[in-house]
């Protein structure tokens, strides 16, 4: 045995990826641009497609911030203006008159957020991937010195590898449509909180572009209602949610819906039985959709383990357990307090009564004339 065993050595992958969604796929790269010998399992939850949206309807659009753009840059694996919506205004209501609005100009940043349709940001990463001669599509795992499971939030490999995954499920479910409008968009995304319920806009197609991606986060009890609305009676209720800032509505394709959650597994990395392992993205953590931070948490995720592992002293493996730790201990944090700041959120417009509705409508306005904190806020969630 030489002084400085590398168990990779004896194995056909140093890293074996369960889960080929964007997370998966955006780590496979990273780690190939290192020379690791990176195997990629595609094999999603069935029915999904590395999330909750069904495969044969994909409506999912991200609000991607500043610093995943500059991931995805990196790799050229950023969509082109028109699958990427460049958000210069941010528009959010609440239920009695609070109002608070975010602008580019005023925080002197090139855009708020970017929107990205999500099939094609998997094309562009799936066309990177088949060109890159580091990484193996796998139809089933394989043995390698780490496996990061990367498989979403219903992943099966957690439970495999002895990881409890505490969740707490909210009241809600997400439906997601995609819609065309009477009226551009104007590059603004718009929110409202009404009465527990969150509506989303957010711009698609481009700077003249007049679709957008709705997320609506209702209650349980009113989302087999919606779902099985006529598609014009539906479009009606986003009008009177909406207060018709768009105009008439009409849908531009099926509409997708979820239970929402928080989540965080107990332990992020390790080893079982002789296996190393990591989680990332959605396989280790879940946030409320409201602020539209859950890729960037996830692709925050693989940015720090392509780091850490690019840095590790030469003679440990990729799955030593002192480097897991580094991991865990880099995202933990910041996840955590992401997750409560969007609990918090949801819990105070989930409240009913006038006491509620006012103080969180005063909060509102009094937080859009902060200045300072406004402005820092903003640009903690914009990933700079």
């Amino acid at each position: 045995m030489p002084a400085f065993y590398n168990p990779s050595m004896t194995q056909a992958f140093d890293i074996c990826i369960r889960g080929g969604g964007i997370v998966g796929r955006t780590l496979a790269l990273l780690l190939a641009r290192e020379r690791l010998r990176v195997g990629l399992v595609l094999q999603a939850p069935p029915g999904t497609q590395g999330g909750s949206t069904p495969v044969q309807d994909d409506v999912r659009a991200y609000a991607l911030n500043a610093k995943s753009r500059a991931l995805l840059e990196s790799l050229r694996c950023w969509p082109d203006e028109r699958h990427a919506t460049e958000v210069l205004t941010m528009q959010v209501k609440g239920d009695d008159g609070g109002e608070v609005n975010f602008s580019a100009a005023e925080l002197k940043v090139p855009g708020l957020t970017w929107i990205v349709d999500v099939p094609a940001l998997e094309a562009r990463l799936a066309e990177a991937v088949r060109f890159a001669p580091q990484i193996e599509l796998l139809d089933a795992p394989q043995a390698a010195a780490l496996t990061v499971i990367c498989e979403g939030k219903t992943s099966s490999t957690r439970a495999e590898f002895g990881i409890d995954f505490q969740v707490t499920p909210y009241p809600q479910r997400a439906i997601a449509a995609r819609l065309n409008c009477e009226r551009p968009h104007g590059q603004t995304a718009r929110q409202w909180f009404s009465q527990g319920e969150i509506l989303a806009f957010l711009p698609l197609d481009g700077p003249q572009g007049n679709s957008v991606a709705v997320v609506w986060s209702v209650r349980e009890g009113s989302a087999p209602g919606l779902l099985a609305d006529d598609p014009a009676v539906f479009c009606e209720k986003l009008e009177a949610a909406s207060q018709g800032c768009l105009g008439q509505l009409s849908l531009s394709s099926a509409r997708s819906a979820w239970p929402l959650q928080m989540a965080r597994a107990e332990r992020w990395g390790g080893v079982h039985a002789d296996k190393a392992w990591v989680l990332a993205g959605d396989a280790a953590h879940n946030v409320h959709p409201l602020a539209g931070q859950g890729l960037n948490l996830g692709l925050g995720d693989v940015a720090a383990l392509a780091k850490i592992l690019h840095e590790r002293e030469y003679w440990r493996s990729v799955g030593d357990e002192k480097l897991l730790r580094r991991y865990e201990r880099a995202r933990k944090a910041e996840v955590a307090t992401m997750g409560a700041a969007m609990d918090g959120l949801q819990q105070l417009f989930w409240q009913s009564g006038t006491p509620w509705q006012s103080a969180r409508n005063w909060g509102m306005n009094g937080f859009d004339h902060s200045g300072p904190v406004k402005q820092w806020v903003a640009r903690q969630a914009m990933g700079f």
